[in-house]
């Protein structure tokens, strides 16, 4: 059993962060030595320009400028600015014009054919969403080194709307879709790609930006590559394997020195010994692609900039940016919490990767290897389910290792122990009675159930959500309710589609004639995962 008793209070404290070793990855051929050095940042790249830019509100959307391509090197256009920025008659946004390529509205060219019905739709975005490979920048000095997007060897898919990179745990959902449209090439392109990040960077950003290489996001890699054993077979787990262990050294960076009660990078050691992970950023600066809302958000806290900073980035990391899972006491984003939570979706994820990484070594005669692996999966799988099994909610809640309780806000991100096969039998039945007594709505499964204008809680859902409690739920025997999840979600795609000709990024699921809202951006279109998931599910009920 673990013990949840509290040790010495200056035991729980968080360590200072090393520097990152660079890793080495043998899947992939090494990048040409002038592409290896860490890539500038824009703000790196253009200090005072930068703040002026984005603290100015040139663009309405703080990612325009971070995302444009600079049509002269730094140093020049940085020399440039000086000169005129003072001079009358000085206007910034025609100055930005003039020395950046900035990118195209994200309202997209393409137009629906929705007489073609929703099918052709899904497998015509295939192409729209897709983007070429790219070569690394020939030498440090050209002009694409100084781009904010990171190049990658093979082709990809990107969300859509603002988001014009690959984003990595949008890209698994996506590729669900890919499977069901035998598209095959790419689901190897996709996989190979975030294998050749991995041996560059030693983890999967949270997408090929500059402005991203301080954190990731919920590690879906092992799901990607399981995808592609499905079909291939048990190579794959080999053809990968160098890549799934770079993924796991660094989410257990610095977990061997760790003293109990204390953290550091994404990793935390409990008062018992145990250890589980947590979301992080290298960072405790204002986000570059929310640098104005990240800097005023920051005045209204009573957190010290860097503190807030470091959570915000964190919660950017776990992909539910924003929501009122992560804040504490008063509620609202100032009190935001996110580094001292040990997430129950993180640490089901990483609980797959040590599983998978068994199973790669059992597939490669490495016996002591695999039960290594398959001995932390079960010290991580006993561990997560003491801390967070509410058994008077009959729910899967995040935990703060700090204040060593649990959170008392429920989520959908309950549903990752069902998805990933930690829960209990019982403790599944428990969790399928809450999601049919408070989480199903009209539109498929409400993300929380608290209102606060932020897009990851109600009234808002999200695909990669209702596909993971429909998979859960599934996998426990609850097919009825699996069902009627899947069902509700595929006619709401259905229902906006037919009135908009398009498929977004988040709906509203309590007021199903009304379009999603809350977050810091406009609602998007496009939109990869939401495709990916719809593809799958209308797959199902087909062969139901």
């Amino acid at each position: 059993m673990i013990s949840l008793s509290a040790g010495p209070a200056w035991a729980q404290t968080e360590t200072a962060a090393p520097a990152s070793p660079k890793p080495v990855l043998a899947l992939l051929p090494a990048p040409k030595p002038a592409a290896v050095a860490q890539p500038h940042s824009p703000r790196q790249l253009f200090p005072g320009l930068f703040e002026a830019v984005q603290l100015g509100r040139v663009f309405p959307d703080n990612k325009t400028f971070v995302d444009a391509a600079p049509r002269q090197a730094p140093t020049t256009i940085l020399a440039a600015w000086r000169r005129e920025k003072n001079r009358p008659g000085f206007r910034l946004k025609v100055f930005v014009e003039a020395h950046f390529e900035v990118p195209a509205s994200t309202a997209t060219a393409f137009q629906t054919n929705q007489a073609a019905g929703l099918r052709h739709h899904l497998d015509t975005l295939w192409t729209v969403l897709a983007r070429p490979a790219a070569p690394a920048p020939d030498s440090a000095d050209s002009l694409a080194a100084f781009r904010s997007l990171v190049p990658l060897p093979h082709p990809y898919l990107v969300p859509g709307g603002r988001f014009r990179e690959v984003y990595y745990w949008d890209s698994y959902f996506t590729m669900l879709g890919l499977a069901e449209a035998n598209k095959t090439q790419l689901l190897r392109d996709i996989t190979d790609n975030f294998a050749y990040l991995l041996g560059r960077f030693g983890f999967v950003p949270n997408g090929n930006r500059t402005y991203y290489l301080t954190r990731s996001q919920p590690p879906f890699f092992a799901s990607m590559v399981q995808l592609l054993a499905r079909d291939r077979g048990n190579a794959e787990l080999l053809r990968y394997r160098p890549a799934l262990e770079a993924e796991y050294r660094y989410w257990m960076r610095g977990a061997t020195t760790l003293k109990p009660g204390t953290a550091a990078h994404r990793a935390v050691r409990l008062p018992n010994g145990a250890v589980l992970n947590r979301y992080w950023d290298e960072s405790e600066q204002p986000r570059e692609e929310s640098f104005a809302e990240d800097v005023a958000a920051a005045k209204k806290s009573k957190q010290p900039p860097a503190q807030f900073y470091r959570h915000v980035r964190a919660a950017a990391a776990s992909g539910w940016d924003f929501s009122s899972r992560w804040f504490g006491a008063g509620g609202g984003l100032g009190s935001i919490q996110t580094t001292d939570l040990v997430p129950v979706d993180l640490n089901c994820l990483l609980y797959d990767l040590e599983m998978t990484l068994a199973e790669a070594a059992r597939v490669a005669g490495q016996a002591a290897q695999a039960r290594s692996y398959a001995a932390k999966a079960a010290q991580r799988k006993t561990a997560l389910l003491a801390l967070s099994w509410d058994a008077r909610a009959g729910w899967f809640q995040d935990y703060n290792w700090r204040k060593r309780q649990r959170s008392a806000v429920r989520t959908l991100a309950g549903v990752f122990p069902l998805a990933f096969g930690l829960a209990t039998p019982a403790q599944a039945q428990r969790v399928g009675a809450g999601l049919q007594s408070s989480f199903l709505k009209p539109g498929g499964l409400v993300t929380t159930l608290t209102t606060t204008g932020q897009q990851w809680d109600a009234p808002n859902g999200w695909a990669p959500l209702q596909y993971l409690a429909i998979e859960g739920l599934t996998r426990y025997g609850q097919k009825p309710l699996a069902d009627t999840v899947a069902h509700r979600w595929v006619r709401l795609n259905r229902r906006v589609f037919t009135q908009t000709g398009k498929l977004l990024e988040k709906y509203d699921v309590l007021n199903v004639n009304r379009p999603a809202g809350g977050g810091e951006y406009p609602l998007q279109d496009g939109f990869g995962w939401t495709n990916g998931v719809l593809l799958r599910l209308l797959n199902r009920e087909e062969v139901r």
